[in-house]
Parts: C-alpha cells; sequence; structure tokens
C-alpha cells in the first residue's frame, strides 16, 4: 500500500460483504421482532443543533464534554453529529406535534458518532438500534420492553448476556440523595480524581459511573440511591421486578447502575455479556420522564433503549448463529457474443417470472471451466448453460449443481423461463 492511499478515519470503520449477512441478520430479526410488538420505524437527522444534547444528555457527561464531533456550519449554526439518538427523536416528536396526549412507541436504526479512543467493541462511528415508548407512565411498558430484548435474544440464539437493572428515583428524590453524595464525596475530596472533583458540582450521580479502578473503592463506600427513593419510586421498582419475575427473566439489582446520560429517571438497566471483554453493555436504556418537558414539549413519560449493533454482531459472530448466507438460485454460463444476448434476455425472464429469487449471469467473459468455478462458489443449485451449439439450435442446457448423479436436460430457449421455475418449483431448488 503506497503512502499516497487514503485511509478510513479512525475510529470509522467498513462492513465488508463477508460480513454483512450477520448484520442484515440481525436488522431483520430486531425489524420483524418491533413490529410484531407493534412499534414503528422513524427516521431522524444525523446532525442536530449542538443545544439539542447539551440540553437533552447534560453538560458533565463525558459525551457533552469530551466526545461529540461538533462544528459551525457556514450559516453560523452550531451543528453536532448525532452522538445517540433519543434526543433526536424527543426533538422530531415535539416538532412535529405528535404529542398532545397521544402515545408512540417508535424505533430507529442507523450510525452515531462519539470521538472516544477507539478499542475492541468500541467506535468513532457505531451502529444502535434505538427503541423508544412516549406516553406510557407504569412499570408495565418497562417490564414490555426488557421482554422485547429477552425475545430477540433468543432468536439470535444468545446466551451470553445477563440483565441489570436499577431505579434513579425521581428528580426530587435525586436531590436529596444529591446532597448526601456530595458530603460523602467531599470527605474524600483529596482521593477524587480530576473527572470526579469537576463532577461533585455539577453531576456528583456520574461519579459513581467512574470507570477509574482507583475511584472503585470510595464508589463502593457511597450511600444507595436505592436506599433513599420515594415510595412511588419504589413501588414502580418493585411492580417491575414482579411482572420480571413472571416472565421468568433473571436479573440483578445493581445499584451502582446510573447511565451516562443525564436524561434518565426511575428505571434504568443494562444487558451485559462477558464475552466482549471490558465492553461488556450490549444493550442500555431506562426511563427519561422528564426530557421531553426540559426539551420544551408537554410534560410525557417516556423509556427507551439503545442497542449496540457491532457488539451483538461480535456475539453472533462468537455463537455462530447466523444462518448461512442464501446462494444464487441460477448461474448462467456462456460461450459467445450470441449466446450472451440470448443469456441476458433469458436472465431478465427469470427474473421476471421468479421475483425475490437470486439469478446471476456470468459477465466478464472466461472459458468454460473458469465459469463453472465462479457458479459453484456462487453457490447455485443449477447452471443454465448456452454456446454456440446451442444457439444454433435454440437451446439450453439444465446442469443441477447441487446433487450428485443428476442428469443434464436440453431445453427449448422458448420455453427456459417456465422449465427453469419449475425445476426450482418440485424441490430440486431451494
Amino acid at each position: 500500500m503506497s503512502a499516497s492511499t487514503i485511509q478510513p478515519v479512525r475510529g470509522m470503520n467498513d462492513v465488508l460483504p463477508a460480513q454483512i449477512a450477520t448484520w442484515q441478520w440481525l436488522e431483520s430479526t430486531a425489524r420483524e421482532l418491533l413490529a410484531g410488538y407493534g412499534f414503528e420505524e422513524i427516521r431522524v437527522p444525523l446532525v442536530e443543533q449542538t443545544q439539542l444534547f447539551k440540553r437533552a444528555i447534560g453538560e458533565y457527561t463525558d459525551v457533552v464534554e469530551k466526545e461529540m464531533y461538533s462544528f459551525v456550519d457556514q450559516g453560523g449554526e452550531q451543528l453536532t453529529l448525532r452522538p445517540e439518538a433519543t434526543a433526536g427523536i424527543v426533538r422530531a416528536a415535539i416538532s412535529n406535534g405528535m404529542l398532545r396526549g397521544a402515545r408512540h412507541k417508535l424505533w430507529c436504526t442507523g450510525p452515531m458518532f462519539r470521538h472516544e479512543r477507539p478499542q475492541k467493541g468500541r467506535f468513532r462511528q457505531f451502529h444502535q438500534i434505538d427503541v423508544e415508548a412516549i406516553g406510557f407512565a407504569g412499570p408495565d411498558i418497562d417490564a414490555e420492553l426488557i421482554a422485547l430484548t429477552a425475545r430477540l435474544w433468543k432468536r439470535l440464539g444468545l446466551t451470553r448476556v445477563s440483565l441489570q437493572l436499577n431505579s434513579l428515583g425521581t428528580s426530587e428524590s435525586r436531590r436529596a440523595y444529591r446532597e448526601l453524595l456530595v458530603a460523602y464525596f467531599r470527605g474524600h475530596q483529596s482521593q477524587l480524581d480530576e473527572d470526579s472533583r469537576r463532577r461533585l458540582e455539577g453531576n456528583p450521580l456520574r461519579i459513581l459511573d467512574s470507570k477509574n479502578p482507583e475511584m472503585q473503592a470510595i464508589v463502593a463506600g457511597a450511600p444507595l440511591l436505592t436506599d433513599h427513593l420515594d415510595p412511588e419510586s419504589r413501588a414502580h421498582f418493585d411492580a417491575l421486578c414482579a411482572m420480571l419475575g413472571d416472565l421468568g427473566i433473571a436479573f440483578t439489582v445493581n445499584p451502582r447502575l446510573v447511565r451516562g446520560l443525564d436524561y434518565y429517571s426511575r428505571t434504568v438497566f443494562e444487558w451485559i455479556t462477558d464475552a466482549l471483554g471490558s465492553q461488556d453493555a450490549v444493550c442500555s436504556g431506562g426511563r427519561y420522564d422528564g426530557l421531553i418537558a426540559q426539551l420544551g414539549g408537554d410534560a410525557t413519560p417516556a423509556i427507551g433503549f439503545a442497542m449496540g449493533v457491532e457488539r451483538v454482531v461480535s456475539l453472533i459472530e462468537q455463537a455462530a448463529t447466523a444462518p448461512a448466507p442464501a446462494g444464487a438460485d441460477v448461474y448462467l454460463v456462456t460461450l459467445g457474443e450470441p449466446a450472451m444476448r440470448a443469456a441476458i434476455r433469458l436472465a431478465e425472464a427469470l427474473r421476471d417470472a421468479l421475483p425475490g429469487r437470486r439469478i446471476e449471469l456470468n459477465v466478464g467473459g472466461g472459458n468454460l471451466k473458469a465459469q463453472f468455478r465462479r457458479a459453484d462458489r456462487s453457490g447455485a443449485r443449477l447452471a443454465v448453460v448456452i454456446g454456440a451449439d446451442e444457439i444454433a439450435r435454440g437451446v439450453a442446457q439444465l446442469k443441477p449443481l447441487r446433487e450428485p448423479g443428476a442428469a443434464q436436460s436440453e431445453v427449448a430457449l422458448v420455453v427456459a423461463p417456465a422449465e427453469v421455475t419449475g425445476w426450482l418449483a418440485r424441490g430440486a431448488g431451494r
């Protein structure tokens, strides 16, 4: 590779054809499951006003302080590549007048952007499946979303995932807890790292989410939010736990689970794995009952989650649960220009007759041996062979490729589409 070769941007990766079948299987499985639960797809811009994320995510979060791709455009607007999807979906619901007492079950998928240190399972451009339920206040929707994710793992054949739960209470109960937390951490201020000292006044709950190993002993001694929940949040959380027990969904209550974004309240949850090293979270979410009002909409309860596509794809690859990519149904082999002209017409006729089937035409030339190698690599079940002799006689040869000992047959070109369709329909195809 020469020095002048343009390399991809660090932390932004290509998804190559060898991997794409697993991505497509995950996406199609999730799409089908979400539809079955009554969720509708929404598509929101990759670029939003920077202020949206500052107001939604919180100015004292790592995402806003360190990781956002922000810029001033030619019109002087402060814009940001979306680091997550919830804020954009909420903005869309408000700006398009979707609220006003209505309830919505929405989802989207696509790339997100964070300027993090690239490592295994953590990229600067990454993809998420994001699911939001807007206008639902009770623990029943919390349970349904978690049940949906549990069902997705089953459909994907993934077993090395486990669920952690916590409740952050209401903003009022968190304010009282915040005072206790500030007092505790001030008593250990000399032991706090730089990030924690800065967060102490802005958002001390974020100290509980510190990944610094030297901070873990201090964090472990901090007061527990679950010991200071308001009665309504405690009842909400207890009801959720009971529903998950009824569904047979195992979970662990983790009182240190606070999530990295400021807009969460009450229920928070994470599905984690022991199969991906330090990047163990594969699906994270929770309630954000105050966010919509915070962004200028009517006070509306809501809950959602985001699933890391790259991490789930890695789990699928480790577990080897994805179905093998479908091969071609028919491969057309030709020799000579007249044969190619006939084969192009036949290929298009077959595509008309067999929508959804994979019909491949050998293009780019090659001798008979090379073309049959390509036909074999394509996974085709049937080769249709047309050469000079076949053109002279107005026929094509049908050669089964996946049935040892199956006889080759000859059909008239004018009836070849019907003959191939019949061959596939009789079960010789898929």
